[in-house]
């Protein structure tokens, strides 16, 4: 009877020894997930909150593996630095911007062209349209006497700057077939390359290396191709003068290319 009773104390005993090694397996899974997901964060907030819950929790008091998760506070505070001097140079930038665009509006309403010009800042850098009347006659890419008006100007403004210039001829749907533009491609892109080299020619302060041009054809409308107004309005020329910094939260500041901005 001895024997017995010695024999179901040792079973039971031996039932209940695994019991330890998967607490400690199923608490050791509950950390490196913890970790993981601390890890995974850019928010170092959270990441400082997640360390002071869990420490005492599974380091007993000891010096925590979270302590070393995110940057220390010297990379910390040199990378605001940086930040703040990048978003310093983006905000001059685009006062610099502002201001010509003042100057530009100015311009256009002291001389009646409202209807021929407009200026907007945008994403990437400040926009300058003008209408095809303004510069060329229909179907053709010799400009008129109007663009006097306009070159000179625009030129000057140009050269007060530093940033590259993008200047992009487009049309209406409206197709052309002749001997000198057998599409609507060929005529945007030689209107382009015709009003810049005007500009370059006009101001020998323009640097030609901050220069180019493209045409877009039909392919890039601002407006519905369904009424005449509208027509008219897609036919234009477009000078974009580029910011030199792009902005990206995520990721900081980084310099615009000319990919970026024949991509947009």
């Amino acid at each position: 009877m001895a024997k017995k009773k010695r024999g179901k104390k040792h079973e039971e005993e031996a039932s209940e020894a695994w019991l330890l090694p998967y607490s400690d397996l199923m608490t050791l899974l509950l950390a490196l997930f913890i970790a993981l997901f601390a890890i995974s964060q850019t928010d170092q907030t959270k990441l400082q909150a997640l360390a002071q819950a869990f420490t005492s929790a599974f380091n007993m008091g000891g010096p925590s593996f979270f302590d070393q998760a995110g940057p220390n506070p010297s990379m910390q505070r040199q990378i605001m630095s940086t930040e703040d001097a990048g978003n310093a140079a983006y905000i001059q930038e685009n006062e610099a911007l502002s201001d010509l665009q003042q100057q530009l509006e100015a311009y256009i309403r002291e001389n009646d062209l409202e209807g021929e010009l407009s200026t907007q800042l945008e994403e990437e850098g400040l926009m300058i349209r003008i209408k095809e009347r303004a510069l060329f006659p229909s179907g053709s890419a010799d400009l008129v006497p109007e663009s006097q008006r306009i070159g000179p100007v625009v030129a000057g403004l140009l050269a007060a700057v530093p940033e590259r210039v993008l200047i992009s001829g487009h049309t209406d749907t409206d197709p052309i077939n002749n001997a000198q533009f057998p599409s609507n491609w060929e005529l945007s892109s030689v209107r382009a390359m015709t009003f810049m080299k005007y500009l370059l020619e006009i101001n020998s302060d323009l640097n030609p290396a901050r220069f180019s041009a493209i045409g877009y054809g039909e392919y890039r409308p601002i407006a519905p191709n369904d009424t005449p107004e509208n027509k008219q309005r897609n036919r234009r020329v477009e000078i974009l003068i580029a910011r030199t910094l792009a902005f990206n939260p995520n990721e900081g500041l980084r310099a615009q290319t000319d990919t970026d901005l024949v991509a947009k």
